[in-house]
């Protein structure tokens, strides 16, 4: 058996064995496969696809390549959510500490930005001093005394999982159902959950770009966890423009406070609310929508949500002080208003396009060995359906290194479309999938 004979074999459409699986994966984790191999493997799964036997050989395959976090001695019924990803997609952030607040312990293990998209970790450590590397007996002991924590990959947890996903953020491998899948059930599964939450975007900014593949990205993952007897269902949302106003790591995080604070951007704000009554309801703390969600309201309005958070920061060695401090974030040298180039009722924002052009900022990496800065990024300050003279302020632009400011600012006027016509805006949630069904929702965002 040859790392060769397995890509030829994989280029050509045939199906891999189990244990041609684990003789890549683990070749490459223990480094005696290397990356230019790894990569063309990678490639060879984008385009030939894998079978739902080769998916879960791959996610065994990752799950047992390092220590799993044991949370055993927490009792309750422990929750999470994952996002497929996408831009101004801070969710997580907000939805954690509402789910926590309501009894429910949420153990998240989160990733960093791959390609145009933020990661969490990466939004989290815009904080000061905040940690997302946390031992076993850490990880317990806020899961007990705050009912929340969102930590990253320790080297010894999926490690193997941990290098593909850098590999294949710099490859353009990232947007592979078969990888993602095996990706983030790998660590869910590593990370001690009962039950998950899946928020798997569609759209122009998101991995999966029709609602045929969301839905069977969702499909995938559910059957992997059904199989290891884990609750899963998933949520496909929009991704066709960005989430919320605020596309950045430390501006993410403000908007995050300001949604606990229930003054956030409605729309997402309106799925934060939702995803949290969904969680109520798999932790059982809810027995239908209407009460989890009155649940949720409950603990935003009398501040509990918000204290879980502050806590959480806390004792993850961040700065609680920035809850009600925003100057203790990073600052930009510069901020600049982007101006319409025309009237017109605002029919697009290409995602994509406005989460590369923060990444020509600096909110993101190009490379697997990039910086990010957490102060940059921008607001929108119009979204699809709105209507603006020209010359009217579209976004504000955070700025400190201008070497690509004329790229970004390209990028971002190029996202948008207008037309004379007020046009129909995309449904903030298209469908909720679980191991049975698959049931049409298209709730509005507004």
């Amino acid at each position: 058996m040859t790392v060769y004979d397995i890509i030829t074999k994989k280029k050509y459409g045939n199906e891999l064995t189990a244990e041609e699986i684990k003789f890549i994966i683990n070749g490459y984790n223990s480094g005696k496969i290397p990356d230019y191999q790894m990569a063309a493997f990678l490639m060879a799964v984008w385009f030939v696809k894998m079978t739902p036997a080769e998916r879960a050989a791959l996610t065994e395959c990752m799950l047992n390549s390092g220590k799993k976090i044991d949370l055993s001695e927490i009792k309750e019924i422990k929750v999470d959510k994952h996002s497929t990803g996408g831009v101004g997609d801070g969710v997580s952030l907000s939805l954690a500490p509402i789910v926590a607040a309501n009894g429910i312990p949420v153990p998240m293990m989160s990733g960093r930005g791959l390609g145009h998209t933020g990661g969490t970790l990466d939004k989290l450590e815009s904080i000061p001093g905040f940690s997302v590397e946390l031992t076993q007996e850490k990880i317990i002991k806020i899961l007990k005394e705050v009912g929340v924590l969102i930590m990253g990959q320790t080297d010894d947890v999926v490690p193997a999982d941990k290098k593909i996903y850098a590999l294949r953020d710099v490859t353009s491998t990232v947007d592979s159902l078969d990888l993602i899948s095996a990706s983030i059930m790998s660590k869910k599964l590593a990370e001690g959950m009962d039950a998950l939450l899946l928020d798997v975007k569609t759209g122009k900014g998101a991995f999966m770009q029709t609602l045929n593949d969301s839905i069977a990205l969702a499909k995938s993952m559910i059957e992997i966890g059904e199989k290891l007897n884990k609750k899963i269902i998933a949520l496909i949302t929009d991704m066709n423009q960005p989430l919320g106003t605020a596309i950045g790591n430390s501006l993410e995080i403000i908007q995050s406070i300001e949604i606990l604070k229930d003054r956030g951007p409605k729309d997402i704000t309106k799925l934060v609310k939702l995803q949290a009554a969904y969680m109520l309801i798999l932790g059982g703390k809810a027995k239908n929508l209407d009460e989890a969600k009155e649940k949720v309201e409950t603990v935003i309005k009398n501040g509990k949500a918000l204290d879980v958070y502050r806590r959480m920061i806390k004792a993850q060695n961040g700065n609680p002080d920035v809850i009600d401090n925003y100057k203790l974030f990073p600052q930009v040298k510069k901020i600049i208003e982007l101006k319409s180039q025309q009237a017109g009722y605002i029919t697009e924002i290409n995602a994509l396009d406005v989460g590369i052009a923060t990444v020509f900022l600096g909110a993101g990496r190009l490379t697997k060995e990039d910086k990010i800065d957490y102060s940059v990024g921008a607001i929108l300050k119009k979204k699809v359906g709105d209507y603006v003279e020209k010359n009217e302020t579209l976004a504000e632009i955070y700025v400190n290194n201008e070497s690509r400011l004329e790229e970004a600012k390209t990028k971002f006027l190029n996202a948008y479309k207008f037309s004379k016509n007020k046009p129909v805006v995309p449904p903030l949630v298209y469908a909720y999938v679980d191991i049975n069904k698959v049931e049409d929702l298209n709730i509005p965002r507004d």
